[in-house]
């Protein structure tokens, strides 16, 4: 039985952070900021863009390119950040109300910055499960910038974190644009590497200052770096392969696009050169920066506009969430040849 995505829809706020901003922010030179991180510039929320009002957004264009009323979703999954507009709260049932889809009910989850991809591995999973389940509606907004302080060393490397929402219909039986296959890899040994260490439950009640230390931290950074290092290309690699291997025994010759996350230059080039991938076949968002899991979407939109994405192509998507988990999925775009 197919899984099919019937439309998609983006939101990315107008209010923008440039290169040179992040330069005085880190003390880090400009032209190291736009071409090796490869943050040109990036998308910050405005007045009213909070997590969840973005997905929303994204969701109503998603719904209208779907074609569909709203009333026909069955479920909405919410696979945006936690960082949402309050703690211990569902952002799936807001947008839910926001579209107006009165026969759905819905779940939020995360696997961080692989989350798109795990969303749709589980939406996939409730179709197959029930016929009950026809329609899934997959949204997520994301402006986990504001966990990070650009004047921490440490963490520059995700100076790149924007804000947007992103959304997509799934449907049973629909035969475009069809989920091929998924793979993914955990490695746990990473979880407390990296964290905000204050306003969750280890630390509870809070204490006085904790407000000021909201932003992520790392410990022992060259320990990090040394298990970054080791693991995170060879996962990346690995779920790719595996991804295509499941979706009917596809190979990285066969991928006509790679929607791939934003990261520094150098690891985005590597990744082409290992999989055998031209500049043209894929999109560096150094524009945008690191929406989160919604990098993604946003780049099968931004290949689809520049005609880097045909009739027929195989998409490579993947990903990588601080934890860690890495992820792809596989999608046939428009019908099959």
């Amino acid at each position: 039985m197919d899984i099919g995505m019937m439309g998609y829809g983006l939101y990315v706020p107008e209010s923008r952070m440039d290169a040179a901003e992040i330069a005085a922010k880190t003390g880090i030179p400009e032209n190291v900021i736009a071409l090796k991180f490869g943050i040109k510039s990036k998308p910050v929320p405005g007045p009213g863009d909070t997590t969840s009002n973005m997905g929303l957004k994204a969701a109503r264009k998603a719904v209208e390119a779907a074609g569909i009323d709203p009333g026909e979703i069955d479920v909405v999954l919410w696979f945006g950040a936690q960082h949402k507009d309050y703690p211990c709260w569902l952002a799936s049932l807001k947008v839910a109300d926001g579209l107006g889809a009165v026969n759905a009910w819905g779940f939020d989850m995360e696997a961080m910055c692989g989350s798109f991809m795990a969303a749709l591995e589980v939406a996939k999973g409730l179709m197959m499960a029930s016929e009950t389940n026809r329609t899934v509606l997959l949204v997520s907004g994301y402006r986990n910038a504001d966990l990070i302080d650009l004047a921490v060393p440490e963490t520059t490397f995700m100076a790149d974190l924007a804000a947007g929402g992103a959304a997509a219909v799934l449907r049973r039986g629909y035969g475009k644009n069809v989920l091929l296959g998924t793979a993914f890899k955990g490695d746990g040994s990473f979880s407390e590497l990296c964290v905000v260490p204050v306003l969750g439950s280890k630390r509870w009640p809070p204490e006085p200052g904790d407000d000021q230390k909201a932003y992520f931290g790392i410990d022992d950074p060259e320990e990090f770096k040394r298990k970054l290092g080791e693991k995170t290309m060879p996962n990346f690699y690995w779920v790719v392969r595996e991804a295509l291997r499941r979706s009917g025994g596809l190979t990285e010759k066969d991928v006509d696009y790679l929607a791939i996350l934003h990261f520094k230059k150098s690891a985005h080039d590597a990744v082409l050169l290992e999989l055998g991938l031209t500049p043209e076949q894929t999109t560096y968002l150094d524009e945008y920066g690191h929406l989160g899991q919604n990098d993604q979407l946003l780049s099968l939109d931004l290949g689809l506009k520049a005609g880097k994405v045909k009739d027929g192509d195989i998409i490579s998507m993947v990903g990588a969430g601080l934890g860690f988990v890495w992820a792809s999925a596989v999608m046939r775009w428009g019908s099959k040849a």
